[in-house]
């Protein structure tokens, strides 16, 4: 059976409605902040991921933003910008950046709906896991290269292979 199955059919619902049911389905922590924007907490195997979804019908866009706190020693921001360079060249949506101000590592991808576009629940799903498999697999190299001393090139090689596993 597919995930749209259990959903309602109506190109009229609210993306963030959608999500909120998703996330209802899937037993996620979720907070709906406003009418336009919802926070949930998933559980991946390195850590709990916070993450929030917000629709501008100014732009048809459904934007993710998944973070995690991260506090690497000053001495090896510049290794972690140079890993998250290396990173966002293996990724094919969506990009990380290190915010330094709120100590956070950030994953970032916008789903485009121009049109009057409708979203489909299958579409959230994967915007989604796809925000938490590439935090779950790039997890390990930013460590080793904000903790472990290690080179870029050395920390990525613990993320050749895609993870896999459930958002």
């Amino acid at each position: 059976m597919s995930l749209s199955e259990d959903f309602p059919h109506s190109e009229d619902l609210h993306p963030i409605d959608i999500v909120e049911t998703l996330a209802e389905h899937r037993d996620w922590e979720f907070d709906r902040v406003t009418d336009d924007q919802i926070a949930m907490a998933v559980v991946g195997q390195w850590r709990t991921y916070a993450i929030t979804l917000a629709w501008s019908g100014h732009d048809e866009m459904l934007r993710l933003i998944c973070t995690f706190e991260m506090e690497p020693p000053e001495d090896r921001l510049p290794a972690l910008y140079e890993t998250l360079n290396a990173t966002n060249d293996m990724c094919w949506a969506g990009a990380f950046t290190y915010w330094h101000d709120q100590r956070l590592m950030v994953w970032r991808h916008g789903l485009m709906l121009a049109g009057g576009q409708p979203v489909a629940a299958e579409q959230v799903d994967r915007l989604i896991r796809t925000a938490v498999s590439a935090s779950e697999r790039f997890y390990p190299a930013f460590q080793l290269v904000a903790w472990g001393d290690r080179s870029p090139a050395d920390a990525l090689q613990v993320a050749i292979a895609e993870a896999y596993g459930r958002a």
